[in-house]
């Protein structure tokens, strides 16, 4: 019977049929997929969706014909262009529209809420971090530190992972002391895709009233958030993984409609009020919400593509995108375990296999030759990346994934072992994985 059920599952007609179930499978036709490609790498850089092409040339040909006048006069005012893409990302991750502006970048955002929120009083001096983020967001925690006069080195607390993978609740919570000042955490760890308990971990935050922000880049889109009603008090997001803005598209920051009392600290024309913007007065008089947080103008040409994209993912809903994720992920883990973790294979997921506790990909870890593997993988047509020291990061997004190209690419990587075609490839990592 075990083995009834193992041929039933790499069986190429049951992944067919999962893909006759996927309610979400009339979405693909409205994505471009690099040709000759599985596109796995939607966790990175989403692809383009036809709509969010419509949408950049709308504003191609809204300067080509108005010029300045785009600004006000065009059929969506550039003016007021972040807050209202802002407004119609809301849903996504449970903000209020008020709640999200569509600004910046990332990292620069971190700046810019962390300045606000990082406040040394007494004893707390601390920013409460973990050891396995993302490294811009440490980078950024480092700078702030130090321009508030601190020592990262001793003011930045990092949880360390039991495991090199996973960050336990637990070992935050336990680390929330009166030195903490700040908590500031990935929802979802960018190695192993493992999601954490933003809501618990809120709770726990303001219990000991410390406020606490998340960089949501790498479950915004792929998982619902509700941000609002868990209390979080800031968060920022990307726009070109899961939300497939494009290269280098503008960013998201959120900020909890209980912090409108808060200042900027790192102030900038855009965040202005709207009605006295041009006024141009001297004193700084800062939208009472989100759009407050607006440093520069707006790059309406890296955002133009958003407002589009944003219609298929809210035609599709983010609750049936995430069911269909976790089935998705749940259906590639399955495979590994059954066709590649025995030897001669050796590989090992390294993402939690509870569904409640991971995001959008699979870490798939190999003890020796994940980099190589990986270029091979790249070689047949496969559109992974890889994550030193030997983790293969692979993204099933239900808009435009098949299961049948989940399944090809576990028998790909059967085939790269078994041949040893790997061994063709380098060691030396390229200057992007």
């Amino acid at each position: 019977m075990p083995g009834y059920r193992h041929s039933i599952l790499t069986s190429e007609s049951f992944a067919a049929a999962l893909d006759r179930s996927n309610p979400l499978a009339r979405f693909r036709r409205r994505f471009y997929t690099p040709p000759g490609t599985i596109y796995l790498d939607g966790n990175s850089l989403g692809l383009l969706s036809r709509p969010a092409e419509r949408s950049l040339a709308r504003v191609l040909e809204e300067w080509r014909t108005m010029g300045v006048r785009g600004w006000i006069e065009g059929p969506r005012p550039w003016f007021y262009e972040a807050e209202e893409t802002g407004a119609a990302a809301a849903p996504l991750v449970g903000a209020r529209t008020h709640e999200l502006v569509f600004t910046g970048t990332t990292t620069v955002n971190i700046h810019a809420l962390v300045a606000t929120f990082y406040e040394r009083r007494g004893r707390r001096t601390r920013i409460l971090a973990d050891a396995l983020d993302f490294p811009t967001d440490i980078y950024a925690l480092r700078s702030q530190i130090a321009l508030k006069g601190g020592d990262p080195e001793a003011d930045l607390v990092l949880v360390p992972s039991r495991d090199g993978r996973t960050i336990e609740e637990e070992d935050i919570i336990e680390r929330m002391t009166p030195e903490v000042a700040l908590v500031f955490l990935p929802s979802v760890l960018f190695r192993s895709g493992q999601l954490l308990d933003m809501e618990r971990l809120t709770r726990e935050a303001h219990l000991r009233e410390i406020p606490i922000g998340f960089d949501c880049s790498h479950s915004a889109g792929a998982v619902p958030h509700r941000l609002n009603r868990w209390g979080v008090d800031f968060a920022v997001f990307c726009g070109y993984k899961y939300l497939n803005g494009g290269p280098g598209c503008s960013a998201f920051l959120y900020l909890h409609e209980n912090r409108f009392d808060r200042k900027p600290v790192l102030a900038g024309w855009f965040g202005n009020k709207k009605t006295s913007q041009f006024d141009l007065r001297l004193d700084f008089d800062p939208t009472p919400a989100a759009g407050g947080w607006q440093i520069s103008s707006p790059g309406i040409l890296g955002s133009a593509t958003m407002p589009g994209s944003l219609t298929v993912l809210r035609e599709a809903g983010i609750d049936r995108i995430r069911r269909e994720s976790v089935r998705m992920t749940s259906y590639l883990i399955d495979l590994v375990k059954a066709v590649l973790e025995a030897p001669p294979y050796g590989f090992r997921i390294g993402t939690p296999l509870d569904p409640r506790r991971r995001g959008g990909h699979v870490a798939l870890e190999h003890p020796r030759e994940a980099l190589r593997i990986n270029e091979a993988l790249k070689a047949r047509g496969v559109v992974p990346d890889f994550r030193p020291p030997n983790v293969i990061r692979l993204a099933p997004i239900p808009l435009y994934n098949t299961y049948r190209q989940i399944r090809g690419v576990v028998f790909r990587l059967k085939d790269i072992v078994d041949s040893g075609e790997f061994r063709a490839f380098s060691r030396r990592r390229k200057a992007v994985s």
